[in-house]
């Protein structure tokens, strides 16, 4: 199978399996490398882009990295390598620019300021209208590339709707338009249902987003595969 990988999908398998073996051995990598909201005392411009290759665990890039393995080669192949890549890290920052744009409406909502630290506003007087909701957004962290992945996802169902597609726990195949759009529409769904959680869910639908905005802007042709 890897003898058949295409070569950005290759070397984004490389490049995470580097970060995260290296994320195991020098743990502070995770304050530094994983994005933080941006007036976040802890944010850094370049974790735009590294929080894509760090994970959380063994689990979360195997599942990711499985993800674009399967799905990835395909859509290399029909968008080239430099659009196709392109497109993930673009996918990757939709992610981020969604799920910053969510917390920076909870931010305005508790303390009428998207950015009250870089406004010198007195956070502690701030926090009172809801205790512990602006700590809780500058000390959390996101990371993976489950937002880019999902962009992969939905120029899969976009290019190859009637592909059958068969996981584990679905017995009879489905069509990757369904299966896909499923995927997208449970994500919607847990970013509403619960709202708490600690699965960054409207990045990945962000990832999707701008995943066919970016088709769409390309005017790659839809379902012709």
């Amino acid at each position: 199978m890897f003898q058949q990988l295409t070569p950005v999908i290759k070397n984004l398998l490389i490049v995470n399996i580097v970060f995260f073996l290296g994320s195991q051995f020098v743990p502070i990598a995770y304050n530094y490398l994983p994005v933080f909201y941006p007036d976040s005392p802890y944010f850094k411009i370049w974790q735009v882009i590294t929080h894509m290759f760090m994970h959380a665990d063994l689990g979360h890039i195997f599942f990711n990295m499985f993800s674009l393995v399967i799905f990835g080669p395909m859509i290399e192949q029909v968008l080239g390598s430099k659009r196709f890549l392109n497109f993930y890290l673009i996918s990757g920052i939709g992610a981020w620019l969604l799920q910053m744009g969510v917390q920076g409406v909870e931010i305005f909502n508790a303390t009428g300021s998207f950015f009250p630290l870089h406004q010198s506003l007195d956070m502690s007087t701030l926090n009172t209208a809801n205790p512990g909701l602006v700590q809780e957004v500058y000390t959390s962290r996101m990371l993976g590339a489950s937002g880019a992945v999902y962009g992969v996802l939905l120029a899969f169902a976009y290019l190859f709707p009637n592909i059958p597609l068969q996981f584990l726990f679905i017995p009879v195949p489905v069509k990757a338009k369904y299966m896909i759009g499923g995927f997208i529409l449970i994500e919607i769904y847990m970013s509403l249902s619960r709202p708490g959680d600690s699965v960054a869910h409207l990045a990945h639908v962000g990832g999707a987003l701008f995943g066919y905005l970016l088709l769409k802007l390309w005017r790659v042709r839809k379902g012709i595969y």
